[in-house]
């Protein structure tokens, strides 16, 4: 889950390498304090989710030519390849925590109050990530593919 995570962002095998290793040395260190199973996951997620808002940051990876990046490769095989990965390219293309929350609300599949806890935000500012960023979404698809109401 936490390289899966950090490689969705952060679209860099080395960079997701980095993060999950750091990731998993704070939870040796905070091992002791962890309750459960659940509360280990939930803890995962969260860190690893500032750890790559922090390391995209620090890299300062505003603009991204996506066609450097090279291509995920998806586990399962069902569905249109060509199409996955466009999607792939607009999600990378939101901004940091924008496309935090579109990852844990469709990769993770996380609720908006999940993901509220898990980034320290209002549930009303993941909502309106959401909102905002499947819009954007929803206008780059038609711009590429053309409206299918029409």
């Amino acid at each position: 889950m936490v390289f899966s995570l950090a490689l969705h962002f952060l679209r860099d095998r080395q960079a997701a390498e980095e993060v999950a290793q750091d990731v998993f040395l704070q939870l040796h260190d905070k091992l002791g304090e962890l309750q459960s199973p659940e509360h280990v996951a939930h803890w995962l997620r969260r860190v690893t989710s500032h750890r790559c808002i922090d390391y995209s940051r620090r890299r300062k990876w505003h603009q991204v030519n996506l066609d450097d990046l090279p291509e995920l490769r998806a586990d399962d095989s069902r569905g249109d390849p060509i199409l996955s990965w466009k999607l792939r390219q607009l999600v990378a293309s939101l901004p940091g925590s924008a496309r935090m929350v579109v990852i844990l609300r469709y990769q993770e599949d996380l609720t908006p109050l999940e993901i509220a806890d898990v980034l320290g935000m209002p549930v009303a500012t993941v909502k309106s990530h959401l909102q905002r960023s499947l819009a954007r979404l929803r206008e780059k698809v038609i711009r590429l593919f053309g409206d299918p109401r029409v």
